[in-house]
């Protein structure tokens, strides 16, 4: 081997040590040598006390936020099957009061004399009074019963709410 050759493996293996000398020392910033301390016990107790009253507190919120989410869908729930028991009962309405005034248009085409229309309207006004009449009662309260059963789980919840601040 000529010396060129010896010399250009040493200054190679040189540099590879300079380099891994570079890699596996970090920077002098970071190699800062901190003294370990003890954490007083009053420190660790206060900390630990901390972490069981978030805890607590995270708690009391997930069960708070769960019954809330509760009551939401309870109430949305009621709402919608009084919604469609009152659309349902409008519909049957809407049938029965079109089906009465067709039935009076087929009595009017048969009628032969003036007097006889003026019979047929005037019982047709009555009967349809009297189912309107009843129509809007059981509308009024399948409206009642709405209100109320959409109310129902607010006011479960409010008197809950109320009782577990009493209790506290």
């Amino acid at each position: 081997m000529s010396t060129a050759t010896v010399k250009a493996e040493t200054t190679v293996k040189a540099e590879t040590a300079a380099t891994k000398a570079a890699v596996s020392a970090p920077f002098e910033a970071f190699s800062l040598n901190l003294p370990t301390v003890e954490v007083p016990a009053a420190f660790r107790d206060f900390a630990e006390k901390g972490i069981a009253q978030a805890r607590d507190t995270y708690a009391k919120m997930k069960s708070a936020a769960e019954e809330a989410t509760d009551m939401v869908e309870d109430t949305y729930e009621a709402a919608r099957e009084s919604a469609f028991a009152i659309g349902v009962k409008t519909l049957d309405a809407a049938k029965s009061n079109t089906d009465a005034s067709f039935a009076l248009a087929r009595d009017l085409f048969g009628a032969k004399t003036f007097a006889e229309v003026i019979e047929l309207q005037t019982a047709f006004a009555r009967k349809q009074f009297d189912t309107v009449s009843a129509q809007v009662k059981e509308l009024q309260e399948l409206t009642t019963k709405f209100v109320t059963d959409a109310a129902r789980p607010v006011t479960t919840q409010v008197e809950k709410t109320f009782k577990d601040i009493k209790a506290a």
